[in-house]
C-alpha cells in the first residue's frame, strides 16, 4: 500500500528543523550572517562573527573596550549613598579595579601582538595604508571572544591546565593509541573545531599526520601566535591574568588576579602537521600526498576525490554545530572507508 504521507517523516522533521533555526536567528537579528552559513554551509563570512578582521579588530581594543568596562564600574561606585561609598572603601574596591587596571594592560601587550601578527601574516585583508594600531568599530561584546581566547592559552598551552587537558583528552588519546606505532604515520587525523590546537599537537605526539581544523579567527590567530617562531621562541615566555574580568568564583582577590605563563611545549607546523582555516562543511578530502611543511592551506590545495581522513575528532564540535545533520553527513563524506 502506497504510504500517505506525500514526504518522509525523515524529510518533515529536517524541515522543521531548518525552518525553526531560521526563525530563531531572524528574530535575534542574526539572519543576515548566521542563517545565510545555516543554509550555504558557510561561517566564514568576510565580516561575520568569526571573520579576520573583526577577530584581529577585537585582540587590537581589548585594552580600550575593557578599559571602558571598568571606568564604568568606577562611576557607578561612586554614585552609591556616601555611607555605602565608604563600606566599599573599607573592603577595598577601589583596589580591587585598580587592580583590574592593571591586568588589562598586562594583557593587553599580548592582545596587541596578536593583532599585528594578524597584519603581518594576512596583509591582503587590511588596507595598505592603514598603521597598527588603528581605529576600529569592534563592537564592546568582541572583547569577550578575546577574553575567552586568553583563557583557552590557560587551559590548552599551561601547566596550570594539564589535569583539564587529561581528563578531556586521555580516552580520545587511548584509541588512538591502539594503533600500532611503526602504522600511524601512515593514517590521517582531522580535528575539526581544533580551537587553540593542543589536542591536535598531542595527536600528532602519537606519530599520526594530523591536520587542525578551526573556522574561528580568535582562535586562529591566537593559535597562530603560539606557532610563529618570532612571536613564540620558548617555554612559557609570555604571561597573563586570564580570569580578571570574572569577578564571580574566585575565593580570592590573589586568585582572581593571578598570573599564568604559558606556552608548556612549542607547538609548529610540519610536514605531518596541517592547519585548515576554513569552515568544516567547505573541508575535502585530502591528497594521498602530505602538503608541503610549514605553511598554511585552504582545502582546494589539498583535494582529492579518492582519499580521506582514518579518523576524525570531534571534540567540543559537534554539539556546537547549527546544523547538526550536515555536521554528521560531512564527517561520513570526509573519512575513507572503515574510517571513524
Amino acid at each position: 500500500m502506497d504510504s500517505p504521507w506525500l514526504f518522509s517523516p525523515d524529510l518533515i522533521v529536517l524541515g522543521l528543523f531548518l525552518i525553526f533555526s531560521i526563525a530563531f536567528l531572524a528574530h535575534s537579528g542574526a539572519f543576515s550572517n548566521i542563517a545565510r552559513a545555516l543554509i550555504h554551509g558557510n561561517l566564514a563570512l568576510q565580516d561575520g562573527p568569526f571573520s579576520l578582521r573583526k577577530a584581529a579588530s577585537s585582540y587590537e581594543n581589548y585594552r580600550k573596550l575593557s578599559t571602558n568596562e571598568s571606568s564604568r564600574m568606577r562611576v557607578a561606585s561612586s554614585s552609591i549613598l556616601r555611607s555605602q561609598r565608604r563600606l566599599v572603601h573599607q573592603l577595598g574596591y577601589s583596589q580591587k579595579l585598580d587592580a583590574l587596571d592593571a591586568s588589562i594592560h598586562a594583557n593587553a601587550a599580548l592582545t596587541e601582538k596578536i593583532a599585528r601578527l594578524a597584519h603581518h601574516d594576512y596583509p591582503a585583508s587590511f588596507p595598505i595604508t592603514s598603521s597598527f594600531p588603528q581605529k576600529s568599530n569592534a563592537l564592546s561584546g568582541d572583547v569577550g571572544r578575546v577574553r575567552e581566547a586568553l583563557k583557552h592559552f590557560v587551559r590548552d598551552w599551561s601547566q596550570e591546565g594539564s589535569q583539564e587537558r587529561e581528563k578531556m583528552f586521555s580516552h580520545i588519546l587511548e584509541v588512538l593509541e591502539r594503533v600500532p606505532g611503526d602504522e600511524r604515520k601512515e593514517q590521517r587525523v582531522l580535528v575539526p573545531g581544533a580551537g587553540l590546537g593542543r589536542l591536535a599537537w598531542e595527536i600528532l605526539q602519537l606519530g599520526y599526520d594530523t591536520t587542525a581544523n578551526e573556522l574561528s579567527y580568535y582562535m586562529i590567530l591566537a593559535f597562530r601566535f603560539l606557532l610563529s617562531p618570532t612571536a613564540t621562541n620558548r617555554v612559557n615566555q609570555h604571561t597573563i591574568q586570564p580570569y580578571s574580568h570574572w569577578f564571580s568564583h574566585q575565593k580570592s582577590n590573589n586568585a582572581l588576579f593571578r598570573s599564568i605563563a604559558f606556552p608548556d611545549a612549542l607547538p609548529r607546523l610540519s610536514p605531518a602537521f596541517h592547519l585548515l582555516e576554513e569552515d568544516f562543511l567547505l573541508l575535502q578530502p585530502p591528497s594521498p600526498t602530505s602538503p608541503s611543511p610549514h605553511a598554511f592551506y585552504s582545502s582546494e590545495e589539498i583535494t582529492s576525490l579518492d582519499a580521506g581522513y582514518d579518523y576524525i575528532v570531534t571534540l567540543f564540535f559537534i554539539d556546537t554545530s547549527l546544523n547538526v545533520i550536515s555536521t554528521i553527513q560531512h564527517i561520513h563524506a570526509l573519512l575513507r572507508p572503515g574510517g571513524t
